[in-house]
This record gives structure tokens, sequence and C-alpha cells, in this order.
């Protein structure tokens, strides 16, 4: 019967309905494989010697680094903070030494290696001293603030930041929290073996995630393929903190945005967030890590992992961040001698590994090891024969082979138009291709080239911008200089206008100043004195040729000293008009010896002149 509600569910997925529970375009329900790991409970996997974390364990920026080698840390003790708007911290997963900050080789599909801290045990596991948080009486935006050093991250797979999903600002328009229990990938059970072991933690963790939303009701959806789970956390649930409802065991329910569409029958548009149609989404083992936190102050530093496939004992393990997957393994008892490779992840999304010491991050849920038989490789790929059957199996309604044509052809716009960015990726086309065209592959090719051409035109974009803003204020400086020489052209204008105005003004209207005014009346009295003598000595009426000549005019002794007497007069006079004016001599002190016996020597001709000059004028008259 289950068989034929499984097949049903699978070609339409309308006549597999459960009550209260709506549909969602396609799906596929590969074999599950689920109960080889769900038989034993989760088990303590033993302390490391040595862990490697690497910084690179989220979405977002990397961590900024706070010790460095040689530190001895305390268990759950901050290693590297949160740095930027999306970030998560990194801590220490158990007391010891950091020998090593450098890069190795991290669980990613490049297999390149990445910044990790190594951490060796000293096998005391010495916890940090914490404190629990008292959530409720607690102000919201201060405890979701407080998330951010927590190192929390959403635990199904995404690792997207739990404080971002809560807001940064203690607010939030959600009115109704969704619960993903679903775990629709084949081989993974340990949100299972978390919901029949831990309800009870995970439904406290439900009641402080609705308190920091402020959600009103919470749905939790889990598969009908998980019935002692959902009993489980319907007896934790017995309070009403929130609702469980079964959904069909179909790929892929556990989207989230499938998962909202299979409880509240509400589609969310691909440019919109489902907060803003105000719901969130969390993993039950994030809730229950955020619970553990509030609870006891305890960091995220580690996760359940499931280890199945080609292992001795498949089962879940409770296991520390950057524990090496070889640890794991050994810990399953080990991989058969067949084991080709292991798998990060479920089959339909999960990656092959590029080695088996790579460490256990925040993003590992499960582990498979691989063998040709379990999954073969994939033969040759055949022309597509347009079936449609992707176009059936896509969850997103998109249309797969139009896209698959698009991205081998290089036309990277077409597929931009055809909303090759609503792919989810989860392989169902490339699951129910009858031509085994790996079609997931073509649209991660073309994604990837579009994205890096779009980076490209942005940052040709951001070049063009910056020259042109280059140019622009170039010439904006340019004209700010000729502004400024025309200002000073106009000013320089205007005061050689001001002072020829201020050359006309007559002495009269000039200011009063007395040694000014001594000067002027000096040189008006020098020039008048000089016509006088003019007068007297050429008179301007005689003709040149009547005009008596110089030994004529001297031709008696007694117009010699009147003459002679003459000079001393004018030159007394000017000299005490100079004096009157401010212009006696200058630059006559503190001159040197020679320049001193010059001014005496003249000084001395001078008055000897002046004595013969009296001696003159006292002698009677001989003529």
């Amino acid at each position: 019967m289950n068989a034929i509600l499984n097949l049903a569910s699978r070609l339409l997925p309308g006549l597999g309905r459960h009550d209260g529970v709506h549909a969602f375009n396609g799906g596929v329900h590969p074999p599950e494989h689920k109960n080889e790991s769900s038989n034993v409970p989760i088990s303590q996997l033993a302390l490391p010697k040595m862990l490697v974390l690497p910084l690179r364990q989220h979405v977002g920026h990397m961590p900024k680094i706070l010790v460095k080698v040689g530190d001895h840390v305390l268990k759950g003790q901050l290693l590297a903070e949160a740095e930027g708007t999306v970030s998560a911290a990194i801590h220490a997963p158990t007391s010891g030494t950091v020998t090593a900050i450098d890069e190795q080789i991290i669980p990613h599909p490049s297999g390149l290696p990445d910044g990790c801290i190594t951490l060796t045990s000293d096998g005391l596991d010495t916890w940090a001293p914490f404190q629990p948080i008292a959530w409720q009486q607690g102000d919201k935006k201060t405890l979701v603030d407080s998330l951010r050093r927590s190192g929390i991250v959403g635990l199904g797979g995404a690792t997207f930041p739990s404080h971002i999903k809560l807001r940064s600002n203690g607010q939030s328009n959600v009115h109704t929290l969704i619960i993903n229990a679903a775990e629709c990938e084949p081989y993974i059970t340990c949100d299972d073996m978390l919901m029949r072991e831990r309800a009870d933690e995970i439904v406290a963790g439900i009641e402080i995630v609705k308190y920091l939303l402020g959600a009103e009701t919470c749905l939790i959806g889990i598969e009908d393929n998980k019935p002692v789970a959902g009993t489980a956390m319907r007896a934790a649930c017995q309070q009403g903190q929130a609702e469980v409802k079964v959904v069909p065991t179909l790929y892929p329910s556990g989207d989230a945005r499938r998962l909202i569409q299979l409880l509240l029958d509400l589609e969310i548009p691909s440019d919109k967030r489902s907060t803003d149609l105000g719901v969130q989404v969390f993993n039950v083992a994030t809730v229950l890590a955020i619970y553990r936190y509030f609870a006891f102050g305890e960091p995220s530093i580690s996760r359940i992992v499931t280890v199945t496939g080609n292992v001795s004992r498949p089962q879940n393990f409770e296991v520390l961040f950057g524990t090496p997957l070889s640890d794991l393994i050994q810990a399953a008892g080990g991989a058969l001698a067949d084991t080709s490779h292991f798998i990060m992840g479920g089959p339909m999304m999960g990656f092959d590994l590029p080695s088996s010491q790579v460490p256990i991050t925040k993003a590992a849920n499960c582990i498979i090891a691989a063998k040709p038989d379990l999954f073969p490789a994939a033969p040759p790929a055949m022309p597509c024969i347009r079936c449609t059957r992707c176009a059936d199996a896509c969850p997103v309604n998109l249309q797969p082979q139009e896209l698959y044509w698009f991205a081998k052809s290089d036309n990277f716009e077409k597929a931009r138009d055809y909303n090759l960015f609503d792919c989810i990726e989860c392989g169902c086309c490339s699951y129910v291709c009858p031509s085994t065209i790996p079609l997931v592959q073509y649209y991660r090719y073309a994604k990837s080239e579009i994205i890096a051409t779009d980076k490209a035109q942005e940052a040709a974009d951001l070049a063009r911008e910056r020259n042109e803003f280059r140019l622009a204020r170039i010439e904006r400086e340019k004209l700010e200089r000729a502004q400024k020489h025309a200002e000073r052209a106009v000013a320089n204008k205007t005061e050689a206008s001001a002072q020829a105005n201020a050359a006309e003004v007559t002495p009269s209207a000039r200011p009063s100043d007395s040694a000014v005014t001594d000067k002027q009346a000096a040189i008006a009295a020098a020039i008048a004195r000089a016509k006088a003598q003019k007068l007297a000595g050429s008179p301007a009426a005689e003709p040149k040729a009547t005009a008596p000549s110089k030994a004529e005019s001297l031709s008696t002794p007694a117009d010699k000293q009147a003459l002679i007497a003459a000079a001393i007069e004018r030159a007394k006079a000017a000299k005490l008009a100079a004096a009157q004016a401010g212009l006696a001599p200058k630059n006559t002190d503190n001159v040197s010896a020679s320049v001193q016996a010059e001014i005496n020597q003249t000084d001395a001709i001078r008055e000897k002149a002046r004595k013969l000059n009296e001696l003159d004028s006292s002698e009677p008259d001989k003529g």
C-alpha cells in the first residue's frame, strides 16, 4: 500500500495530499535508504586528538581570527568573530593549543584549500565559563545581537547565519514560524533521530524563536516516513507551542519554499523572501542549538551527522566541528573494501569529497560511503528526446529542456530570461531524464558564467563611473580656477581704479596727517623759492640775448658776497624745511669709522665755508 501511495505521490502529488496539507508541482521519490542508519541511537564520538576548523563554514564573510599559534584555549572559547553583516563566529570545540593557522583542504566541491585553524586537544575538554541567558526578560534586540557571537547557522545545509534570520534589530513582521523537519533527501536521518531523542529541547528552542520573531503560530512539517519522530514531537507540543503536520514523502518537500507551499498553500514569488509575506523557516537542529545557547550559554561547536552507505555500522553521531572524516568513518566500523569515494550531503544535492581527511563542518549533515553498486557511474548522455519529463518533475515550474539548450549553446541571456536563477538545483530533472543528461551541471555552468559576466560588467561600470567622475572633477577644477582668475583680475582692476581716484583727491580733502602735511609744505616752499630765484636770475620778460652774463653779474665783490649769502640762506631754509618735514639725514647712526670720517670732513668744510662767509660779510666794502 505504501508503495502505491509513494508512486501516486510521485506521479500525481495531489492524490497523496494529507489533511490540511497542500501540494506543489513535480517532485520525485527516489529510494529512501533511511532505515539503515535510524535503528541505532545517536552516539557520542570520541574526542579527537586534532581538529581542523575551516573559517568558511557558513554563508557570508570569513570571520576575523582572534587567536595566534601557541595560544591555549578552552572549550567554547571564541576563536574567530563574525565580521561584516552576514558572517558567523567560530569557537573551540574542545580545550587545547592552537598549533597552526594556514590553508588546508576543506569539504568543498572545488577541492581547493582554504583558511583553517588547527587545534591540538589537551584531552581535558575543559569548558570556558558560560552563563545561561534569561531570554524571557531580555530585550529582543539585545538577545538577537548576542546570537551573533554564538556561531549558530542553519544546520539543515544552507548554513545561513541565524541571527540574520531573526532580524538584527529585534523586530520582524513574521506571524508564522515553520519548523523544517521534512528531511526529504535519501540516506539522511540526523533530524529524524534528533526529534526522536530530543523533542523537548527542540520545542523549548521553538518557544525562544517564536518570542524573538514575535510569531503567533508555529507549524512543524514532518514527512510521513518518520512516524516515531512525529509521535515524539506531538507529545512534546502538548502545551500548544506548535502544531505538527505530516506531509507526503516527496522530494524536495524539505526545500523551504516547497514546505511553505505544502503547509500554507502559499507560493513565495521568486523576487521576494518568505519574511516579506510574514513566514520564517528554521531547521529542527537549528532551533535546538538556539535553545542550548540560551539555556546554557553554549555556542555552536557540534552537530548530529549521519554516517551511512558502504560502512559496517551506519548510524548517527554527535560530532565536534573540525573532527577528521576518517575518525567518523572509523567510529562507524570503517568503510568496506569496495568503497570508491565519500559524499557529503544526500545523493541528490550532495557532492564528492576530495579526501577522507577533510574536517566535519557545520554543513555536514550526512556522510555517505559510496561504492559502484550504490552510485554507479553515469552512462554517456544521449540526445534530448523532448519527452518533457523534466518539466513535469520540476518543483519550480521551469522549462528544464529549454534551459538546457540555452546553457549548452552559451545563450546565457536567454537562459536568464527563462528564470534560470529560480532553479534550486534539486536534481529532479536529471533524476527523471531518460537520456541521462546532467541537466543540473549545465545550469550550474550557466549560472557561474552569468555571475562572472555580471561581476565583470559591474567592475567595468564602476571603472567607467570613476573615470567619468575624474573627468568631471578635472573640468570642475578648471572652471573654478578660471573663475578665481577672473575674480582676481576684477579685484586688481578695482583696486587700481581706487588708487587712481585717491591720487586725484586734493591735499585739503585728504585726512589730516602732520608728517605728510609738513612734507608737502616744505615741497611747496621749495617750489616757490625756485620760481622766485628763476624770476630773479633770468627774467622771462627780457630777451635772452640782452641777459647779463655770469661774469657781468659777479663783476664786484659785493655781488659775490650777496650771492653766497643768498645760497647759504637757501640751504639753511631747505635744511630747516627738510627737518620740519621729517627729511633729516638718515642712515647716520651706527656707521663705520670710514663713513663717519667722511661725514665729519664734509661737516668741517661746510663749517669753514660758513665762517669765511661771515668773515667776508663783516669786512668793509673795498670797492
